[in-house]
């Protein structure tokens, strides 16, 4: 999350201007008006307003408890593909990050289950998951590792690994024409909701668990819901999106 900084600067500054600072309070009506030059700009401490959690520098490690992870959290790109710089306002939320620490995993049934992501791995989770925490002024997330979509071990989206029931799938190319031959706008193309499998995750566990293996295989053609899932676009500027094996509907041939 961004940091607003508010500094001080050699203006005049009345007590009611103070007073209407949240936190600031002028000491008393006769504190009058402050002269420039009363205080030097290193003397004001900054006001500091942070829309994550932020850890007390006196903590000096965070460990996830439980079947969670803790993630350094990847920066925002500042440029786009052909170097244009980007407004921290168009600039896309990361979804990537490196872990950094793991808990201990979780029990079911009688069967304890670590946790499967090492530390160092580099990840993609999903768009709104965990919680932002900053940590020796790194922004951090903790979260489940069922909210890990896959290991990336490669620079581009398309090598990635995907996790637990998540499948990846190369988006097909939307329609240009209309089935009567009508040419189609960019605005108005159909978003398609089918693709091509190109890896699937290991499965999902059982009541003991027990990996089940997905039914959907690499290489399948698919159609799946159309809103579920996680967008991204590849180098080769292919669209591809990563979802839950249950928002897969059909298998086409």
């Amino acid at each position: 999350m961004a940091a607003t900084q508010l500094t001080a600067s050699p203006v005049t500054v009345s007590a009611r201007s103070l007073a209407s600072l949240e936190g600031l309070r002028a000491s008393s009506p006769k504190f009058g008006t402050l002269k420039p030059g009363t205080f030097k700009q290193s003397q004001f401490r900054s006001l500091v307003v942070r829309a994550a959690s932020v850890v007390a520098p006196k903590y000096t490690s965070i460990k996830p408890l439980g079947d969670r992870v803790l993630v350094k959290i990847k920066e925002a790109e500042e440029k786009t593909m052909g170097g244009i710089l980007l407004p921290s306002t168009a600039q896309s939320k990361p979804q990537g990050g490196e872990v950094v620490a793991v808990g201990e995993g979780r029990t079911i049934g009688k069967n304890k289950i670590d946790i499967t992501v090492p530390t160092g791995a580099q990840i993609i989770y999903s768009k709104y998951a965990g919680t932002e925490v900053e940590f020796n002024d790194e922004k951090h997330l903790i979260l489940k590792e069922d909210d890990i979509v896959g290991l990336l071990e490669t620079e581009d989206i398309k090598d990635l690994k995907p996790l637990n029931d998540r499948v990846f799938i190369k988006v097909a190319e939307a329609e240009e024409k209309t089935a009567g031959g009508l040419l189609l706008t960019e605005t108005t193309k159909e978003k398609p909701s089918i693709g091509t499998v190109i890896a699937v995750g290991p499965g999902t566990l059982d009541e003991e668990g027990k990996v089940q293996p997905l039914s959907i295989s690499t290489g399948s053609t698919v159609l799946y819901s159309k809103y579920a899932g996680n967008d991204f676009k590849g180098k080769d500027g292919s669209n591809y999106i990563a979802l839950r094996a249950s928002d897969v509907m059909a298998i086409l041939s």
